[in-house]
């Protein structure tokens, strides 16, 4: 055989195999996996033990360091009456102090002067919530004109959380099992499992009360409702069905 067909041959033989791709082995698609999907929901209600409220006092004065004075002054004896009523030290921590300027006018419009306005707010969490009420109304005494922003919560949720999650696991487990009985279908392995914090909490309190950077008692405590938590937890199950 002449050499040069030989090579010739052998050459179109491997464009052939290259044209035809590679060589591939044709396998049964997977049996499609039938599932059943729910949802749970698991609640636990908490009453809270903790609280967190803006304590402020705002004094004026004719000059910038006449007000930092008077309200240096309120707010310490603000800082030592909310220490006696048994808030920690390290529970008290200013959030705010702001000093300016403010023209005052005529009944014309005419500017007449100027007065110093200044603010001093400290952010406190109180942790025995039955005197709530006795700690707001000596900080009032003391000089405080301004409360806002009380917001209630529980300081450990971990095991109310826990809890809420168990029950929406069974609960999802029960609507499974019932569902899988009215269809006449039994229930697989769980494919796939997901949880969603719901809870939801007391909104703030907004509001004050006092009056003009002077000591003013209050006739009876002021009332407190810290209200209920709810710790809410969804849980999304997959189940495979047979």
């Amino acid at each position: 055989m002449n050499r040069k067909f030989l090579v010739f041959a052998v050459l179109a033989f491997t464009l052939i195999l290259s044209a035809c791709g590679p060589t591939t082995i044709n396998q049964a698609a997977p049996e499609n996996v039938r599932t059943l999907n729910v949802n749970g929901i698991g609640m636990v209600d908490l009453t809270p033990d903790i609280a967190y409220i803006y304590i402020g006092v705002h004094d004026e004065a004719a000059t910038a360091s006449e007000a930092v004075n008077a309200n240096k002054e309120h707010t310490n004896s603000v800082i030592d009456a909310l220490k006696k009523a048994g808030v920690a030290e390290k529970d008290i921590r200013t959030s705010n102090f702001s000093i300016w300027p403010s023209q005052q006018y005529s009944p014309e419009g005419q500017i007449t002067g100027t007065i110093y306005m200044v603010d001093n707010q400290v952010y406190v969490t109180v942790r025995e919530l039955d005197s709530l009420g006795d700690l707001l109304d000596d900080a009032i005494t003391a000089g405080a004109n301004s409360v806002n922003s009380i917001t209630f919560d529980v300081a450990d949720k971990t095991q109310a959380v826990k809890d809420a999650r168990a029950k929406a696991v069974e609960d999802a487990k029960l609507q499974a099992q019932e569902l899988a009985d009215s269809a006449g279908i039994s229930l697989g392995s769980v494919q796939n499992i997901n949880f969603y914090d719901n809870s939801s909490y007391p909104s703030p309190v907004y509001g004050g009360k006092g009056g003009g950077g002077g000591a003013m008692a209050a006739d009876v405590a002021v009332p407190i409702q810290p209200g209920q938590l709810t710790i809410s937890v969804t849980v999304n199950m997959t189940y495979s069905i047979k």
